[in-house]
């Protein structure tokens, strides 16, 4: 079993994986921290899952030093569970609003339990909940948080394993796939809460130019290409995004006299997913990418087929037919500095959930999306990705089962109230209604099938996830993405792409194994 030895001085990392819409330059991971629906995300590729966030200056940290927040006074003889916010979103006014009434219903329903609440700035809250576990005085359940929070604080959660089965707490109510989302070498270390599956975002107005039938909206279904019925995996994917991609003369790159300097229109847009691990689990699978249980021991793990992914991506930017844009192009002010779907450039993109968060740009421009299901992988699985953001319980907690208590409240009755503050979809299907409401008030022209694809993709979590936990976690995140950005601006005559990979699995190796 992987062990971390906790690390005092922690950076800031990954957030939650939903701010993720908006400028900037290609070849850039979005922060992962989960936008409200007003917020607007930061540039393509620079996701929390899973992506990171920049470690606050020497100087900022003088200017603006992290303070403990105060911790109210228990009230008679409850036990006092504190809750601490900040590794992700619920950090705004209004979040903190919302929050303080689901802990004032949460004390009023009861008299055992004070529950209070802690909210730290998110520029300060990895410091802050790092120095309070330090000195035995870590708060009792932390959240919401993601992957990329999480794995800041690998280690110090506790397997909820034992409370589940003492409570007997239904988890029938979830997809049995998002409860093993969050069964790790710690153990049952979550359960579902926010959830953002993947799927296929598509412009119909693109296929119906060129008279291709659009994705498939049900998982299972085949698609019809050239008056047959083919299976919907990547190779066919690849086929159609190719005929989706076009030059300044209307001529895609299977026909001849394409011009790959004129391109207009790209087929396709790895959609704030640009990372190697993103791209490796959607095509390939979810895969443990790290082996070993001590530094000194650890060595990466991740498969030849990750390899073959990424190699995939590459020629799709810079291939004889290539069908999406490379960084440079996806740079460019009329490909929206980086915000290539948004632009209206590319007919498909594959990204989770939370981009519905930022398309307002694209339907005042006179665009509209509907959404198909992902592609079949080349064993016959789909290999989907959902990026979640849970409640965590601190493993040193006096009081776990009243905390285990408090947590089931925000899972379930609280979560009402949360979700949608938080702008996140339930992970409980039958409490979807509201939620996809919402989102079509926004996009009246997004059909119910369209939803639909998303429900059904709760099925396809990456476990483990592509934002898993490494060692030395945020540095070796960032290494693979430099990797993603050297493929994304170095042509072939520049670029030896076995030799790269080769660096940074060694690079990895290196970092995973520093004390």
């Amino acid at each position: 079993m992987k062990r971390l030895v906790y690390i005092l001085s922690v950076l800031l990392v990954l957030s939650i994986v939903l701010a993720a819409c908006g400028g900037g330059g290609a070849g850039t991971t979005p922060q992962a921290t989960e936008p409200t629906e007003a917020e607007e995300p930061e540039g393509e590729e620079p996701e929390a899952e899973e992506p990171e966030a920049e470690a606050p200056t020497e100087e900022a940290m003088e200017e603006e030093p992290t303070e403990e927040p105060e911790a109210a006074e228990p009230t008679g003889d409850r036990v006092q569970i504190r809750w601490f916010v900040g590794l992700g979103t619920g950090t705004d006014p209004g979040q903190i609003e919302v929050q303080e009434e689901v802990v004032q219903d949460f004390n009023d329903s009861q008299e055992e339990i004070e529950l209070v609440l802690e909210v730290v700035p998110f520029d300060a809250a990895r410091d802050a909940l790092s120095t309070q576990i330090a000195s035995g005085n870590g708060p009792d359940i932390v959240g919401p948080v993601g992957w990329g929070g999480s794995n800041d604080f690998f280690g110090q959660w506790l397997d909820l394993a034992a409370f589940i089965e003492q409570t007997g707490f239904d988890t029938s109510v979830y997809d049995p796939a998002l409860v093993d989302l969050f069964q790790t070498e710690e153990g049952q270390v979550g359960l579902p809460f926010a959830v953002f599956p993947a799927a296929v975002y598509y412009v119909p107005a693109y296929f119906d130019e060129i008279g291709l039938a659009y994705p498939p909206q049900a998982y299972g279904e085949e698609y019809e290409l050239d008056g047959e019925a083919v299976e919907w995996n990547w190779d066919t994917f690849t086929e159609v995004s190719k005929r989706l991609t076009l030059d300044v003369n209307g001529l895609n790159p299977t026909e001849d006299g394409f011009d790959a300097t004129q391109i207009v229109q790209v087929g396709y847009s790895a959609q704030w997913q640009q990372h190697p691990y993103y791209m490796g689990s959607y095509r390939a699978g979810a895969a443990d990418i790290v082996e070993g249980d001590a530094p000194g021991s650890y060595s990466v793990a991740i498969p030849d087929s990750w390899k073959e992914a990424n190699q995939w991506y590459y020629d799709a930017m810079w291939g004889d037919q290539p069908f999406t844009a490379t960084g440079p192009l996806a740079a460019a002010p009329e490909f929206g500095n980086g915000n290539l779907f948004n632009s209206g450039k590319a007919a498909m993109a594959i990204t989770p959930l939370w981009y519905t968060c930022c398309l307002a740009e694209f339907r005042d421009a006179g665009f509209e999306f509907q959404v198909g299901a992902l592609p079949v992988g080349a064993d016959g699985e789909v290999h989907g990705r959902v990026d979640a953001d849970t409640f965590r319980i601190w493993k040193g907690t006096a009081n776990p089962e009243e905390a285990f208590t408090v947590l089931t409240y925000l899972l379930t009755t609280g979560a009402d109230k949360l979700l949608p503050t938080y702008g996140a979809m339930p992970a409980i299907p039958e409490k979807t209604d509201a939620f996809f409401e919402a989102k079509s008030a926004d996009y009246p022209f997004v059909t119910p099938e369209s939803w639909d694809v998303f429900v059904a993709g709760l099925a396809y979590p990456d476990i483990p996830s592509a934002e898993q936990w490494q060692p030395n976690s945020t540095e070796a995140f960032a290494r693979a993405q430099t990797f993603w950005d050297l493929m994304l601006n170095t042509p072939p005559d520049e670029f030896d792409f076995d030799a790269e990979w080769q660096k940074m699995i060694d690079d990895l190796n290196v970092i995973y194994n520093r004390e």
